[in-house]
């Protein structure tokens, strides 16, 4: 996940709100770490006000929690809101794959293959944290060739706790290989045009953070609600 940088007529407000957003998710700012309006203003060197209106929002979307007299806490990652997040991407992206089998246009079938490249390039270098990057790609690509882009940012609204588990097994030994290689054969399938087979991979590979989520929870402890 790249580094969040200031757009030139974007408002100091909103840069500090993702720039913070990314932070936490890129676990940067650890689930349970307590912070303060303080300490944030002089580490992202902006005034206290945009900071405060930054935690509002992030406290609307569930990633802080702010207790009155106690402080502002990075949340813990909910293990309900993943599976609701996983049990929305596979359903949808099923019916998304069987669509890409019939739509995906040669240009948008290479970038398909192009990013499937780059993750097993990556694989072979251990850069886990560009291939997280590849991996949501790879996805995104899809939902695009479907001409279903807003639907993918609907569902990034409710993704936060998923993607934070999903940075998290960049530290763990969980195997990166299963991941890449589930994609190469959904990108095979789609080529083929089996929509019953993409479909079936898809299933498979978004219930692969079922299996991860307990390994990862027993290894971070502390990071779980």
């Amino acid at each position: 996940m790249a580094v969040y940088e200031q757009k030139s007529k974007e408002s100091t407000r909103d840069y500090t709100y993702k720039l913070l957003k990314e932070k936490i998710l890129k676990l940067d700012l650890r689930p349970g770490r307590k912070i303060s309006e303080k300490e944030m203003s002089e580490v992202l060197t902006v005034s206290r006000t945009p900071i405060r209106e930054a935690f509002l929002r992030l406290s609307q979307e569930e990633l802080l929690e702010i207790f009155p007299q106690r402080g502002t806490f990075v949340s813990l990652i909910d293990l309900d809101h993943v599976e609701e997040a996983r049990f929305l991407r596979e359903n949808i992206e099923r019916a998304i794959v069987r669509q890409a089998c019939e739509v995906l246009d040669e240009e948008e079938l290479f970038q398909l293959e192009t990013n499937v490249t780059m993750q097993e390039m990556c694989l072979k270098k251990e850069n886990y944290a560009t291939l997280l990057e590849l991996d949501e790609e790879f996805h995104r690509i899809l939902f695009a060739g479907c001409n279903k882009l807003r639907i993918w940012n609907t569902i990034q609204q409710m993704n936060n706790h998923f993607i934070r588990l999903r940075v998290l097994r960049i530290g763990s030994n969980l195997n990166w290989n299963v991941v890449v290689s589930q994609h190469r054969n959904i990108q095979d399938l789609i080529l083929q045009k089996d929509a019953d087979g993409a479909e079936a991979a898809m299933a498979e590979h978004l219930q692969l953070v079922a299996i991860e989520k307990g390994e990862l929870e027993k290894a971070y402890p502390d990071y779980f609600k």
